[in-house]
């Protein structure tokens, strides 16, 4: 029965009377007073007239319900629009509740989105924060790629939950969920449990944070934006690289190691829509940023005290500026490369228009000539996109590592086919082999899963002779985790039995580790040019850490011995990252490596050396 009423004024029999009348049945009472006074009219006889006054009619009562309805529509218009035009002002958050704590997981790529995102708050005022104790806002960066990437995230989602209803309810931080999980899982997020989630921002939504973290303070309601987009890069946002906590446990957030490496991101998105990878559908189609815009912020970086970039991108090297800077000076006839798309043997599923466009060659030749004494990294690539033009770009810069991640997935051609890699086995291994032949030296590392769709015990041992004949340095291994929206998931069969797949993936390890070891045991005696990063932790107090041109972290130890005839030790001064010793934090050493400890390369400094082009020249590398 309906709660609502109205209090009327009734005439009966000539007295004033009062009717508490329930709108639920206002057309029921003035249709029978309709009949009433029809009937009066009609009769001769003398019968009491009633008379309502400022009964609603049918009519208002509709007109009143579709008032209703679309102030509501409009509310949740205004809960759920991604517009980016939404106001905010500085009046609208308060300004002791701007402690923001960020976390991240995955990939390198969402390492740059946290430092992206710490520069959108930053210009609405707010503050980094170490502390979840302290944070009125509290950012966690979510992988989706695998489902121990996402349980990790729901736990720690849990975690935060129970520690906030400690808290007085106005002291309770808004928990704001980022990245590729918020882009797949959008409401759902939500719908688990009232109060888990605040805020949802996919990878393309990040300039709506303020926007979204406004609204809630504002009306108390979780607010969500995973709109993807076409041509979203961030190019236009100097990214705030200040430590980023990689993962909630007790010691990483507060021993936060101060770095000389930068993430750079230049592509966002992917559109080789492998079987397996759910990419595609959490970070959208490929687009590029303008190659002034990257060459800009490396400079920036150089002249800031970084002493190595890695480019990023979820299809790296198919890097493509169709920017209308860009045609006009290919136009200019000063493109120094081909534009030739794929490797030789490899194959996309989809076409592209290249003409007028930069292509990862060009970018990476130019990226390099910016500060020669910069190392350049990249990630993460496809195998597809490595014509003979990248190969000559890597083999002859100095600063350029010599370094390839070539994720193979799987060593057997009829997976491969399954997984929509473009590629058979043989043409990976021609890939291979020309890339070693070209670059001398050269660290490769890989993909690979175990147990995909269908997978049989035959084609799992292709994968083993795999990693047994391309004696990888460096593997990702992992067992095959079924994800919503990919093709594998639609057409595929997901047979292997989850014990099978472990099973399949510790033999893969295992082989993995019996050729590393190998390789490992004959770098004993080989000098390599290590960047050193800061203290071994190890053993800080003797041994400082850096890493080789391929990658792997070596310690190089501090003090002078009769055999090492210099001393390696750390006297920082008040300047960003220099030291007043001989060798210090960005600087280049030519080690000698003398032992293995636990799989880490040790070993002791010969000299310095200032310029990589002159060490590589005289070393004839």
């Amino acid at each position: 029965m309906c709660g609502d009423h109205v209090v009327n004024k009734v005439e009966v029999d000539g007295r004033m009377m009062k009717m508490r009348v329930c709108r639920g049945v206002l057309n029921q009472v003035r249709s029978f007073c309709e009949l009433v006074s029809s009937s009066s009219s009609t009769s001769t006889s003398n019968r009491p007239r009633i008379q309502l006054e400022n009964i609603p009619t049918f009519r208002s009562f509709l007109s009143q319900q579709q008032l209703q309805q679309q102030q509501q529509q409009q509310q949740e218009s205004i809960a759920t629009s991604p517009s980016p035009y939404y106001p905010t002002t500085e009046s609208d958050i308060d300004v002791d509740k701007r402690k923001v704590y960020i976390e991240t997981y995955g990939c390198q790529q969402n390492v740059s989105d946290s430092e992206i995102v710490l520069s959108i708050l930053s210009a609405h005022g707010y503050i980094q924060t170490y502390d979840t104790q302290t944070a009125d806002v509290i950012l966690i960066n979510t992988c989706s790629i695998r489902d121990k990437a996402e349980n990790r995230v729901w736990n720690r989602l849990f975690e935060l939950n129970h520690a906030s209803k400690r808290l007085r309810k106005e002291d309770r931080p808004l928990i704001a969920v980022l990245g590729c999980m918020a882009e797949r899982l959008k409401g759902k997020l939500l719908d688990y449990k009232k109060g888990l989630v605040h805020v949802i921002a996919g990878p393309d939504s990040y300039r709506d944070l303020p926007t979204l973290l406004s609204r809630v303070r504002l009306t108390g309601e979780a607010a969500m934006n995973v709109q993807l987009s076409l041509d979203e890069t961030y190019a236009d946002i100097v990214p705030v690289r200040t430590p980023i906590v990689a993962a909630e446990n007790s010691n990483e957030n507060e021993s936060r190691r101060q770095t000389i490496s930068a993430f750079l991101s230049i592509q966002r998105g992917c559109n080789n829509m492998c079987s397996f990878c759910v990419v595609p559908f959490t970070r959208g189609r490929e687009r590029s940023r303008p190659t002034e815009t990257i060459l800009d912020e490396v400079k920036a970086l150089s002249d800031q005290g970084f002493r190595e970039i890695t480019l990023l991108g979820q299809n790296v090297n198919n890097y493509a500026d169709r920017s209308e800077i860009s045609a006009k000076w290919n136009h200019k006839n000063d493109q120094l490369f081909s534009s030739r798309k794929h490797t030789t043997g490899f194959q996309s599923i989809w076409k592209e228009k290249f003409e007028d466009a930069r292509r990862f060659a060009d970018l990476l030749h130019l990226v390099a000539k910016v500060d020669e004494n910069m190392r350049i990294r990249f990630t993460s690539p496809h195998p597809q996109w490595f014509p003979d033009e990248v190969l000559h770009v890597i083999r002859d810069h100095a600063n350029v590592c010599n370094a390839l991640h070539l994720p193979a997935q799987s060593g057997s051609t009829s997976c491969l086919e399954r997984m929509k890699r473009g590629y058979s086995r043989e043409s990976y291994d021609v890939l291979l082999e020309n890339a070693r032949k070209m670059i001398p030296g050269l660290f490769v590392s890989t993909d690979l899963i175990a147990g995909f769709c269908e997978e049989t015990e035959e084609e799992h041992e292709c994968t083993l002779d795999l990693v047994r004949q391309s004696e990888f340095d460096k593997a990702f291994m992992f067992h095959y985790s079924m994800r919503e929206k990919t093709y594998a998931s639609r057409h595929l069969n997901d047979n292997v039995p989850s014990e099978v797949k472990l099973r399949r993936l510790n033999e893969i390890i295992q082989v993995f580790h019996e050729k590393l070891d190998v390789k490992t045991q004959q770098e004993i005696g080989n000098d390599h040019v290590v960047l050193i990063e800061g203290d071994w932790n190890k053993d800080p107090h003797n041994y400082l850490q850096g890493r080789t041109d391929g990658g792997r972290l070596v310690a190089v130890a501090k003090t002078s011995t009769s055999t090492t005839p210099m001393q390696l030790q750390l006297k920082c001064s008040t300047n960003r990252y220099t030291f007043d010793s001989s060798v210090g934090i960005g600087d280049y050493v030519n080690v000698r490596i003398d032992a293995i400890r636990g799989g880490t390369l040790v070993g002791r400094g010969i000299h310095p050396i200032k310029s990589l082009n002159d060490y590589y020249m005289s070393n004839e590398l």
